[in-house]
């Protein structure tokens, strides 16, 4: 387990290295968030479309916390299997005395983030809920509880409030991980940021790879023409292409 924590530190060191760039109203609003839950433990979900930024939020609402030193940890809900879900997250025990370690092992003390929350299905959420609860929590097969020191974000791009209306998703979880909600609005509701983000990740992208910037022109009617479905990431991903292809 210490080998998967100084894992995930390491990755959350690089990914530190990005910034969150903007300073329309709905950006600065996240800034401030950020900022005060710097001193506070508080559990927070944060909402929008996929590509407007929730891990690197979640990042650096760790990063200005407590536990900073502790690890990151991210489970992706949407790309786990029905049948590894209680493995995944609570880890299991064997008969020769082997362990598998879970999520909660590798980031207890630290902060974890369940991405894609709505993914998890309602039996699972029923666990999660319990462990929010009781702040413990047993692995497979396992016979002790173990302590959950661990702060917990929620991100999802769907409208849980409409899922809990549908019964796909607990209204009680839904309550205990809703205390400070963090809305990120897509790149269409705020082109204001274009130009600083095109002239951040041209710089920030050519001196990751060691390469000239990228030769584009932040006040191109075209950037503001386009609805960018894919937001920031779509944005990043398209600069990156071009500081890389225009190398050669």
């Amino acid at each position: 387990v210490e080998l998967k924590k100084e894992k995930d530190l390491i990755e959350n060191k690089l990914f530190h290295s990005f910034d969150l760039v903007g300073k329309s109203p709905s950006i600065m609003k996240v800034k401030k968030i950020i900022e005060k839950l710097s001193t506070s433990e508080s559990r927070v979900l944060i909402s929008g479309p996929t590509g407007t930024g929730k891990e690197l939020v979640a990042r650096k609402i760790h990063k200005n916390s407590s536990r900073s030193k502790e690890p990151f940890v991210i489970i992706n809900a949407a790309l786990l299997k029905e049948k590894t879900y209680e493995k995944e997250l609570f880890g299991e025990e064997f008969d020769n005395g082997k362990i598998s370690y879970g999520v909660l092992d590798r980031s207890n003390n630290g902060t974890l983030l369940l991405d894609e929350i709505s993914e998890i299905p309602l039996e699972i959420q029923s666990h999660i809920l319990r462990v929010l609860i009781d702040q413990k929590y047993r692995r497979v097969n396992g016979k002790d509880y173990n302590r959950a020191n661990i702060r917990i974000i929620a991100s999802s791009s769907k409208n849980l409030n409409e899922m809990i209306k549908l019964g796909e998703f607990r209204e009680d979880l839904y309550h205990r991980l809703n205390v400070v909600p963090i809305e990120l609005p897509s790149l269409v509701n705020r082109y204001e940021d274009i130009p600083l983000l095109i002239t951040y990740f041209k710089k920030k992208i050519a001196e990751i790879n060691n390469l000239k910037e990228a030769n584009i022109e932040p006040d191109n009617q075209l950037f503001y023409d386009y609805e960018w479905p894919g937001n920031i990431r779509e944005l990043r991903n398209m600069i990156e292409r071009v500081t890389i292809l225009g190398s050669s």
